[in-house]
């Protein structure tokens, strides 16, 4: 067992520039493809050939990255050890005809992207990113971040109830964001501006796809700055800790019993389903290629998947000091204590006894203390890519993750520490 990790404050700071950074997830996995450069890894495209050398490597489509280390000494049946995640957060997104205004109020119209707390994005000033399609076939990431959009919250005076009886919000009517004044709401104004915020020709743009983000950056908060904030922590918090475990992995130099591989999916937050999903093919796709390119036939893809195994990252619930009676009774996650081990025996969560055994061994190697996260058997359990993931390859899987508040608002809470925690539990699990 190695000394327990001393706390690098480096890590948490990397990860706020990492959030900041990745407004959307294709911003997230440019940011993710950025550092795995920097490590040595290589973008390889998935219409070439493949050669199977040894080193780093990455696929990125759309919003989705799988990138793997081929390190010396292994073989087509050598199996793999995969940090797996998701890219996408809850949010507003921008529907095909964006244009739109009432009473002299020019305003942007947009769909609810998975299952947002719908409050938090009230009254907050708003950015707008995501990617471009251009007429000539490439794609153009922008982000202005900058206060763009709002939504503006109904008075109290015009809402006398909302304290006793609560907020209620209709998502078609109460949603939509103001950007402007104006009574002459025009068909291709939000485009046009975006053109010009990314120095394009106007008409460039023949597709989109866009979203809102807070243009808050994520912050440390606390008397001892003990406490993160910030936006989409679930589940950037993940791809960013599973980042820098393989890339300091591939750096080590170590001999290595199996490939590691980071496996960032879009789409986790709507059910998975996509060609970007862990509910796709991409994963599957990749790591076969991976094995038939170092001369593997069908039994050695047999064999290594196998002898391979999953870590499912995604954030869980802390305890909440108000909601105590919300959670299970004997399990109470706390900030900073450590990654979580989640459970669930309807396989909500894929984790099970031999699973783990593994994440535990993968903690005690690094020094790292974890504990378990159960739902109260009275509070319906939410799921990740853990389960999918184990039925769709038939690879062990384990869902762990870090404890948060407030998971689903435009702005989460974690403790400073745990970030780095789990960074160093998913190099021991990746070391095998």
């Amino acid at each position: 067992m190695r000394t327990p990790p001393r706390f690098d404050r480096g890590h948490t700071d990397d990860l706020m520039t990492f959030l900041a950074s990745s407004p959307s997830p294709y911003h997230a996995v440019a940011s993710a493809a950025e550092r795995l450069e920097k490590a040595g890894f290589r973008q390889v495209s998935e219409t070439d050939a493949w050669d199977g050398s040894l080193g780093g490597r990455y696929v990125l489509r759309g919003g989705a990255i799988i990138a793997w280390y081929v390190p010396e000494g292994a073989r087509p049946h050598t199996p793999f050890r995969i940090v797996g995640a998701h890219t996408d957060s809850p949010n507003l997104r921008v529907k095909p005809r964006p244009d739109s205004g009432a009473h002299g109020w020019r305003q942007i119209a947009v769909e609810i992207y998975g299952g947002p707390l719908l409050n938090s994005w009230l009254d907050r000033d708003l950015g707008i990113a995501g990617r471009l399609s251009l007429r000539d076939g490439t794609s153009r990431l922008v982000n202005v971040d900058r206060p763009l959009l709002r939504v503006p919250q109904l008075a109290i005076h015009l809402d006398r109830t909302v304290t006793s009886d609560g907020l209620k919000l209709d998502k078609q009517r109460h949603l939509q964001p103001v950007w402007g004044l104006g009574d002459d709401v025009r068909d291709g104004d939000l485009i046009a501006f975006l053109e010009e915020e990314s120095g394009l020709p106007k008409g460039e743009v023949t597709g989109w796809d866009l979203m809102t983000h807070s243009v808050e950056p994520p912050a440390y908060l606390g008397r001892d700055k003990e406490l993160l904030a910030g936006p989409r922590m679930d589940n950037l918090l993940s791809v960013h800790a599973g980042t820098a475990a393989l890339a300091s992995v591939a750096a080590s130099g170590d001999e290595l019993p199996y490939i590691p591989v980071l496996a960032a999916f879009d789409h986790e937050e709507n059910g998975s389903q996509s060609d970007t999903g862990a509910d796709g093919p991409l994963l599957g796709g990749v790591l076969e290629r991976s094995v038939f390119s170092r001369g593997g036939s069908y039994e050695d893809r047999a064999r290594a998947f196998a002898g391979t195994v999953c870590l499912s990252s995604d954030t869980g619930h802390a305890v909440h000091p108000n909601y105590a009676e919300r959670h299970d009774p004997t399990h109470h996650p706390r900030a900073d204590a450590g990654p979580l081990l989640k459970v669930n025996v309807n396989n909500r969560y894929a984790t099970d006894g031999s699973g783990r055994a593994v994440f535990a061994a993968a903690c005690e190697k690094a020094g790292v203390p974890f504990q378990t996260f159960v739902s109260n058997n009275s509070m319906p359990c939410g799921t990740t890519i853990g389960p999918i993931t184990a039925a769709r390859h038939g690879i062990r899987t384990v869902d762990i993750g870090v404890a948060i508040l407030s998971m689903h608002s435009a702005r989460e809470l974690c403790g400073a520490k745990d970030p780095y925690l789990l960074a160093n539990a998913l190099v021991g699990f990746l070391e095998g």
